[in-house]
């Protein structure tokens, strides 16, 4: 018997997004298909999104449906005014995101964006704050706009720099370097920029596979399927959240270079 949603236009339809994927390639097999349904617990994850929030509703919900608690320190240091960039680190790869939506967008009364990957604007839900930044092209003239005017804008800009989730690396879990974009963005637009430390960690099990991708050379990015699994995981949990003070953009002036001073953002994240 198939399932009723409220919203049925706001599910992922997998099927779609691997054919879509897929599109002038080999046919993905059902098998594989059926596997992957299995690993990313859509059934689940599609009967929350089926309700139809949208936004920063969206990601408050989210977190009260996964019944996570959120330990939040340096609230006082969320301005009342002005335009700001919030840099974090990511651990967890998905709800260290929902949960900074939940928090700055509750703060700023949902204006936010966040730049998302082509994957994650398949949710519908949360497309509604996104700047799909692989629509266009890494490198595209066009794509540089579409971030420029989010800058520009008035909305909050929230910004994970490693452009991916951490990896465990010398058996400390972290992230990879930050890239420059947060800096040099930041300053054009004259944003202020605090720094947040989201203090979790995913399963060993996905740093396993992850370990595992290194050492058989696999070049396609296995643990990303494995991350709506550690969401589901993380149902119950607690997980604390500092919030550094803002710093002023003039602070990032040319005695660094913009990837300079992205690595110096990230250490201050971590020192918080």
């Amino acid at each position: 018997m198939a399932v009723q949603y409220a919203r049925p236009d706001m599910i992922v339809d997998l099927d779609k997004v691997v054919a879509e994927r897929s599109s002038g390639k080999k046919r993905v097999p059902r098998l594989l298909v059926w596997l992957l349904k299995k690993i990313t617990h859509i059934d689940y994850i599609n009967s929350f999104l089926g309700i139809g929030y949208e936004g920063v509703e969206f990601c408050v919900e989210c977190i009260k449906y996964l019944n996570i608690n959120l330990q939040v320190e340096g609230l006082e240091n969320l301005p009342e005014k002005g335009r700001y960039t919030f840099v974090s680190n990511h651990p967890l790869g998905g709800i260290d995101g929902v949960a900074l939506g939940a928090i700055i967008g509750t703060r700023y009364d949902g204006h936010i964006r966040y730049l998302l990957n082509d994957l994650l604007m398949n949710v519908k839900g949360l497309a509604k704050l996104g700047v799909p930044i692989n629509k266009l092209g890494g490198q595209s003239r066009e794509l540089a706009k579409l971030i420029g005017d989010a800058f520009a804008s008035d909305d909050q800009m929230i910004i994970f720099p490693a452009g991916q989730c951490s990896r465990k690396t010398n058996g400390v879990i972290q992230d990879h370097e930050w890239g420059k974009a947060c800096v040099s963005f930041s300053t054009r637009s004259g944003r202020d920029i605090v720094p947040i430390h989201f203090v979790a960690q995913n399963s060993p099990r996905f740093y396993r596979i992850d370990k595992i991708c290194k050492l058989l050379h696999i070049k396609f990015n296995l643990p990303m399927l494995f991350l709506p699994s550690e969401l589901v995981r993380a149902k119950g949990s607690t997980f604390r959240v500092v919030i550094g003070q803002p710093i002023p953009c003039s602070h990032f002036d040319s005695s660094k270079s913009p990837a300079e001073w992205a690595a110096w953002l990230r250490a201050k994240a971590y020192e918080l």
